[in-house]
């Protein structure tokens, strides 16, 4: 089948090129996407150093299976998941199927594939190219395995359905699956972007009865309060490690520091801010995926804090992403609003300049 797709050459460069996706073999489908999110990983894809399909935020439609596909049929609609479990490595058997193994391109290194036999599965120019987190959504077609979609069971746009799979999960997953926030207790979340507004949900759906936001931003600050914030700090950008607004959070609640922070800003110099919003015996928690060498002063822990860095918010995808669809279609958590601005493929450029002067909660690109 002939499809388009952004496609990069691996050093910073991308193009809408035409691509060839072949039919599905064992356990695979193939997917007509009909929606991509936009995220900050996929502008770093750029620079990974090997040609590849961008996108690893999707929903769409199946539209053919491979003769071992059990439980999804030709129709069903699909939401795409990057972290894709194997099912039966120790990671996965422990119930920690986000880091899978085999499969994880973030935690198999080497090993992994993807979980994607299929290597030739998609053509670019008549060779083989891979698929970003082995699902490419940024493709008219993509060809995964059967545990890369999540069906969808009810009423969504495929826009909404799309973000799913990514900063909703991250944000969401790391204060109900990670942090375990407990009703009635207060949360601190550093930055108020796409996944920091997540956070904000999931701290409000757990019921928490304090929920304080944190941005240099005024208009997220703003946006922060749909989502869930009680309270809003506008920060200083010369407030280093965010001190002076930590002792705000102090006398916001009662002199000790909130029970549970989240950094949500993939700023490094920030990666230590949580640890000073917190009481003591409170739980910090780091969701940006910072990666680079950081220097922590060690008082910041004092004392008994807890200190955690989640993949993807713990994501066990045929739990969790069925969840967060009941929870959409209650009205508890918000997506349609979240998607500020939709994009055509060809219109990437413009919805990576966007999203890098933050002038979106969240861009999608839409397939007609």
């Amino acid at each position: 089948m002939i499809g388009k797709a952004a496609i990069t050459d691996g050093n910073g460069n991308f193009s809408i090129e035409e691509i060839w996706v072949d039919e599905p073999q064992n356990d695979e489908v193939l997917v007509e996407i009909k929606a991509a999110g936009i995220c900050h990983t996929d502008w770093d894809s750029l620079s990974w150093g090997k040609p590849l399909v961008l996108g690893h935020e999707g929903a769409g439609i199946v539209i053919k299976i491979g003769h071992s596909v059990k439980n999804i049929k030709i129709g069903d609609k699909v939401i795409l998941n990057w972290a894709i479990p194997c099912g039966t490595c120790f990671q996965c058997q422990e119930g920690n199927q986000h880091i899978c193994e085999v499969n994880s391109p973030v935690t198999a290194g080497n090993k992994a594939n993807g979980g994607h036999a299929h290597l030739d599965g998609t053509l670019f120019n008549g060779q083989p190219i891979e698929r970003s987190f082995s699902i490419g959504t940024m493709s008219s077609h993509t060809l995964v395995r059967e545990a890369a979609v999540v069906k969808i069971h009810v009423e969504m746009p495929y826009s909404s359905a799309s973000i799913v799979s990514c900063g909703v999960m991250t944000g969401y997953g790391s204060v109900v699956n990670a942090a375990k926030v407990k009703a009635g207790s207060s949360v601190v979340v550093l930055g108020t972007g796409g996944v920091g507004l997540n956070v904000l949900q999931g701290a409000r759906i757990s019921g928490a009865s304090k929920i304080i936001g944190i941005d240099i931003n005024p208009q997220r600050l703003e946006m922060a309060k749909e989502y869930g914030a009680t309270h809003t700090i506008l920060a200083d950008k010369n407030d280093i490690g965010l001190i002076e607004a930590s002792k705000i959070v102090k006398e916001m609640t009662n002199g000790r520091g909130a029970d549970y922070a989240f950094e949500c800003t993939a700023i490094p110099s920030l990666g230590a801010a949580p640890l000073a919003m917190v009481r003591n015996a409170g739980v910090a928690c780091q969701v940006s995926g910072i990666e680079q060498e950081i220097t922590i002063d060690m008082n910041l822990f004092e004392w008994d804090k807890i200190y955690i860095n989640p993949l993807y918010g713990k994501c066990s995808p045929q739990i969790d992403m069925p969840i967060l669809q009941d929870l959409y279609a209650k009205g508890d958590l918000i997506l349609d609003k979240m998607i500020t601005r939709t994009y055509t493929l060809e219109n990437l450029a413009q919805a990576f300049d966007d999203m890098h002067h933050g002038r979106n909660a969240k861009g999608v690109i839409v397939f007609e």
